[in-house]
């Protein structure tokens, strides 16, 4: 079960709980047994399962409600508190990274745990927070880490080091090399891509352990593939002998059958988990907020990030912008290139479905296939929208048959397909005129009423 099946079983538990006419031990029991086979099914250790649907169950039955609140309240508080405490806690973790000082990450972890796109999406992250960031390649293993890091790298617009050719060159000496010359160079951040290694490759682990005794590093944070499931406790538990862990990235989350099962073994290490990985592009990655969390999973959502997503909608489009679409919305003046901006902000903001997520009931409202239907026919438009002239942006009243069959074949789409568009932005615009109407007769009505010649 993927954590976004894990989620739809969770939220049913609460959409039972909100049916349930009386909460008494019968009712209880079913919840729990739900429980039970949700995160089972999402690969979570049994005992930590029975662990906890015992004192969800100890807790529910005894509880006294406060005056104000139902009893449906309350066990649902309780769900979601012993779920928070499975995934380690209600506190979150701090970014407090001092500037200019070189703060060193060293990425560690086994073969094929996602580290480098994961040292491309920490780039981002930093970056995104005003920092100074570098990258170093310091995998002279595996082929193409060079290659791909460089690439990843290139995208984000961050500096690598690492030479092509490093079969001969030690890793140490590579690691050592980048740090120095990053830290003269003034960078924020500097993270360090290393090979995998299993925890029973004895000589690969002691080359970690040397790596980091020269480097220093101010924090090592392990990478942990979440489709390993609950054998991530074993691997956290023997990197972090290896070399003191200082925080644990989970990577490829997103539809992992084994995603619960790995981030609730690596909690019961009593290892900071900090970032996870929610797709495979380098802007998926979260802070682990283990509430946050819960909270979308029982269908909750997470206002806080929400906002910060519309804060950063707020940002693509400047307030001028935003005022001068509104009022060419409110004067009927809508045109395609108006449009184009709209989508391409929603694009930006990333997924359809995640950003669902974040909204309270909505979660798993719409299924996942339609939204990913709605983002396909977003980027398609956006595609055609760009194969258009100026003057069929700003007026599409003009496009006629042949214009259409010039436009598909320059977007490579069907005619089908820019109709189709062209159909979405004529009712939008009727809507708006609609809108537009409605305004006006309303403030016709104030104007009336401040006269006073028609009572109302």
């Amino acid at each position: 079960m993927g954590i976004e099946r894990l989620g739809k079983a969770l939220a049913d538990v609460v959409k039972k709980l909100s049916r349930a006419a009386i909460i008494d031990r019968r009712v209880v029991e079913e919840v729990v047994r739900d429980i039970q086979r949700a995160l089972l099914m999402a690969d979570v250790n049994v005992r930590l399962v029975l662990e906890l649907s015992n004192r969800i169950r100890e807790r529910a039955l005894k509880v006294e409600v406060p005056p104000g609140f139902t009893k449906k309240d309350v066990v649902i508080r309780i769900i979601y508190e012993e779920l928070v405490r499975l995934l380690g806690g209600e506190k979150p973790p701090r970014i407090d990274i001092p500037r200019r000082r070189g703060y060193t990450i060293m990425l560690v972890g086994i073969q094929g745990s996602g580290k480098t796109t994961s040292a491309a999406k920490l780039a981002w992250f930093f970056k995104n927070r005003g920092y100074k960031v570098a990258l170093i390649c310091a995998d002279t293993y595996r082929p193409g880490a060079h290659d791909q890091l460089k690439q990843l790298a290139e995208l984000i617009e961050a500096p690598m080091y690492g030479p092509k050719d490093s079969n001969s060159r030690s890793p140490v000496d590579i690691a050592l090399e980048g740090v120095s010359l990053f830290k003269k160079q003034g960078y924020d951040v500097i993270i360090i891509d290393t090979a995998g290694r299993h925890k029973d490759e004895h000589s690969l682990m002691k080359e970690m352990t040397d790596i980091a005794s020269k480097i220093r590093p101010d924090e090592v944070m392990l990478v942990i593939d979440a489709t390993i499931g609950q054998q991530a406790y074993s691997q956290a538990k023997a990197f972090n002998e290896a070399v003191k862990l200082g925080s644990i990235f989970i990577s490829k989350l997103d539809g992992s059958a084994k995603g619960g099962g790995a981030l609730s073994a690596v909690a019961a290490t009593g290892a900071v988990i900090k970032f996870i990985g929610t797709g495979e592009k380098v802007d998926e990655i979260e802070l682990f907020d283990p509430s946050s969390f819960v909270s979308r999973l029982l269908g909750m959502g997470d206002v806080r990030l929400l906002v910060e997503k519309l804060r950063k909608a707020e940002e693509l489009m400047s307030p001028k912008k935003q005022e001068e679409l509104l009022r060419r919305m409110m004067t009927g003046r809508f045109t395609l290139m108006d449009l184009y901006d709209q989508i391409r902000t929603v694009r930006r903001l990333g997924p359809l479905a995640k950003l669902l997520e974040l909204i309270p009931g909505m979660a798993y409202t719409l299924p996942r296939e339609a939204m990913e239907v709605a983002e396909e026919k977003f980027d398609k438009w956006m595609v055609i929208m760009q194969s258009m002239t100026k003057e069929e942006l700003e007026n599409p009243k003009i496009i006629n048959r042949s214009r259409m069959e010039r436009i598909a074949k320059g977007s490579g789409t069907t005619v089908k397909d820019v109709k189709e568009l062209l159909d979405y932005y004529f009712k939008l615009t009727r809507v708006y005129r609609k809108l537009l109407r409605q305004s006006r007769r309303m403030r016709g009505l104030d104007l009336m009423r401040g006269t006073r010649k028609f009572p109302l």
